[in-house]
């Protein structure tokens, strides 16, 4: 990460033409207040000098500041995500933290329903960028961030102060949120969760919103809004909008051969007429809605024609089940299924999308859910 203290201004037709970015991407115009937001915390300021950028060929390449600075401006300048920190696992560059799109970032935020004098609570500071809106919105003094990244704290706290803003930033593990600064009458993760923390819920006023990145096993989309009600239960709905990383205590670190597949494993050989294609295609709505249905089981395409010319892998978060859905590359009315361990996966699967088909298809808006006092799972309806 770059600590340069004396980075260019941005020239006003790229903060401008990023506006314009986030109003195409609403399909309204930006509110006044982030617009405001916007020009006082140009986002260069939040990026270090190395992003990782998609290679169009599934994968990362660098981007350095330095060597190519005409591509890095217009990264900066585009309503897309960037990648900002990455690890390297078995030759393959993995993100682990990066700057969202501005226009989702400001989508969340109408969300939220901000008004003046509220106070928010911050899940996830990451390059800073998202608590300085907050700041230039309400005022430092009304936003807390937390981190659980020690070298992103340090950053976003020098690069924070870069553009005049002062939020609280701690490093802390966000899902146990800041007791010491609640209540608050909104909390706002910038990282998904497949289970809402408790003390989110315990640390929000009575009518207060949580806003935060969705991301099931099965599906790493959408947004829950929930409003808190006095008797510490909280109950909303979804958007269709918002692809996050996992907060990283909900991160599964399993890996399917290493950990789930065994050679002398015997599955139960049955046929399917659904198609894998039904479940994990393109359709966002059924893979959402089986997320819920089926809560720690997750999928994988093998298309290297090893196993068949395509195979659906499934697995479940405790290691112990999976189940592999074959297309023999000839015809698409039957499929080979292969299930193995105490869970039949895929009959379970198969039967979420029933019951979502029968239920008329409802759309990611359409599901509501309510989280009792004290849980962390959702009872979706």
């Amino acid at each position: 990460m770059s600590t340069a203290a004396d980075r260019p201004s941005a020239p006003v037709s790229d903060i401008e033409g990023l506006v314009d970015q986030v109003a195409e991407h609403l399909g309204h115009a930006v509110p006044r207040e982030w617009q405001a937001a916007l020009r006082a915390v140009p986002r260069h300021h939040f990026l270090p000098d190395r992003l990782w950028l998609r290679d169009g060929a599934g994968g990362y390449a660098v981007c350095d500041r330095g060597l190519e600075p005409e591509r890095w401006w217009r990264a900066a300048y585009s309503d897309m995500p960037l990648v900002t920190q990455v690890t390297v696992e078995e030759g393959t560059v993995v993100p682990t933290s990066s700057a969202s799109a501005p226009g989702t970032v400001i989508r969340m935020l109408e969300h939220a329903q901000l008004a003046d004098g509220m106070r928010v609570l911050e899940i996830g500071t990451g390059t800073g960028f998202h608590a300085a809106l907050l700041a230039a919105r309400l005022g430092g003094d009304k936003v807390t961030s937390v981190e659980v990244d020690a070298a992103l704290v340090e950053q976003a706290r020098a690069n924070l102060r870069r553009v005049g803003r002062t939020p609280a930033v701690h490093h802390a593990d966000g899902a146990l949120g800041w007791p010491a600064g609640a209540p608050f009458d909104r909390v706002i993760a910038t990282c998904a969760v497949r289970a809402v923390p408790p003390a989110w819920v315990e640390q929000t006023r009575p009518d207060g919103r949580i806003v935060t990145p969705w991301n099931s096993a099965w599906c790493a989309f959408g947004t829950l809004t929930l409003t808190v009600t006095a008797d510490g239960s909280a109950s909303g709905t979804f958007a269709a909008f918002g692809s996050y990383m996992a907060m990283r205590g909900q991160r599964p670190e399993l890996d399917l051969h290493r950990d789930i597949v065994r050679a002398e494993h015997e599955p139960r050989v049955t046929t399917t007429d659904l198609s894998p294609w039904e479940v994990a295609g393109e359709d966002l709505a059924a893979q959402f809605a089986i997320g819920l249905a089926v809560p720690g089981v997750w999928h994988s395409w093998d298309t290297t024609g090893q196993a068949a010319p395509a195979r659906l892998w499934l697995a479940d978060d405790t290691g112990r089940s999976w189940a592999a859905v074959d297309y023999d590359g000839q015809q698409s009315h039957t499929f080979t299924v292969n299930q193995h361990g105490p869970r039949s996966l895929w009959d379970e699967v198969a039967h979420a999308h029933q019951q979502w088909a029968a239920a008329g298809r409802p759309a990611i808006a359409d599901h509501k859910i309510t989280i009792a006092a004290g849980t962390t799972r959702p009872s979706a309806t």
